[in-house]
């Protein structure tokens, strides 16, 4: 799937361009493919002057793509360019050097004890056997882009790189996630824990398991009754505290979780046996759901004086 993302002020021209039923219908039309001017007029039953307006505004939006091709002489032939349009409400960050960031696939998980219904897919098949914890153990798990189990937990070993000299200001860890249930259940709570180090940090309640409309990515051969996409969630550690989401959760800081102890850093996700909601939990990684990315770390650090 091809994704434009943009800024808010990258997205001004593209708003302006899209703020038209025409050029919306021309998009729709050549997802089908490429077509000429002719063919989009004869289609929209508009005069092929305002037709060729409407493209040429989309061509300047940078929306889609015009070439010459050989047919009845040389024809304009246009292609859409963009699958998606993502537009960053967040004001842009100042670019820091001293960040570390590694987008974690999920199927690179370094240990897990997961308990039924569970099971793991790539964009394209599934991989081993449903609801066998087995699975998660043969070498085709690291092309997983979706995993599922009811309880239990997955760990992720990222590479400690903060450099020597350095020390930990802030740790965050994103990821797309959401309840399990048979197929998908909009009304299912489940309580999803994350530990850095061995440390619990805090749990999430998911409201559902989210399902019934298809994900932005969610491959096509994956029947919409099951689950399709997640939230993004963003557990945040620092010298004041742990937060899921900007809200604080404990009293546990960075501190606690030793970084520069050990070669690697664990980030665990799970769904306790003793949870009061233990609804399970949904992973998805760069191809499933609705965002382009596996379990995101971030690592902001400053030098020792």
């Amino acid at each position: 799937m091809r994704t434009l993302q943009l800024t808010l002020g990258e997205a001004i021209e593209i708003c302006k361009a899209l703020s038209n039923e025409h050029r919306m219908t021309i998009l729709d039309i050549l997802t089908r493919g490429p077509m000429n001017v002719n063919d989009l007029s004869e289609l929209m039953e508009l005069p092929f002057s305002t037709a060729a307006t409407n493209i040429k505004k989309l061509e300047e939006a940078g929306l889609i793509s015009t070439e010459l091709v050989p047919g009845r002489g040389m024809q304009k032939v246009s292609s859409k360019k963009y699958d998606r349009i993502v537009i960053n409400l967040r004001k842009e960050e100042q670019i820091d050097d001293n960040i570390i960031t590694i987008d974690m696939p999920i199927g690179e998980f370094a240990d897990c004890e997961v308990e039924p219904t569970c099971g793991l897919v790539s964009d394209s098949s599934f991989l081993g056997m449903m609801d066998e914890p087995r699975s998660f153990y043969e070498p085709e798990r690291k092309e997983a882009q979706l995993i599922w189990f009811r309880s239990g937990y997955i760990e992720y070993r990222f590479p400690n790189r903060i450099p020597y000299g350095g020390k930990e200001d802030r740790l965050e860890i994103m990821a797309e996630l959401c309840s399990e249930a048979p197929y998908h259940k909009l009304d299912w709570p489940s309580d999803i824990t994350v530990w850095v180090n061995g440390i619990e940090i805090g749990t999430w309640t998911s409201p559902s398991d989210f399902g019934g409309e298809r994900g932005f990515l969610t491959p096509k051969w994956w029947l919409t009754e099951n689950t399709q996409y997640g939230l993004l969630k963003t557990w945040t550690i620092n010298r004041h505290g742990s937060f899921i989401d900007g809200v604080k959760q404990s009293e546990v800081t960075l501190n606690e979780l030793s970084i520069q102890a050990k070669p690697y850093i664990s980030i665990k996700f799970g769904v306790k046996k003793n949870a009061v909601n233990a609804g399970g939990i949904n992973l998805f990684g760069h191809r499933f759901g609705n965002y382009e990315q596996g379990i995101m770390m971030k690592l902001h650090y400053s030098h020792k004086e």
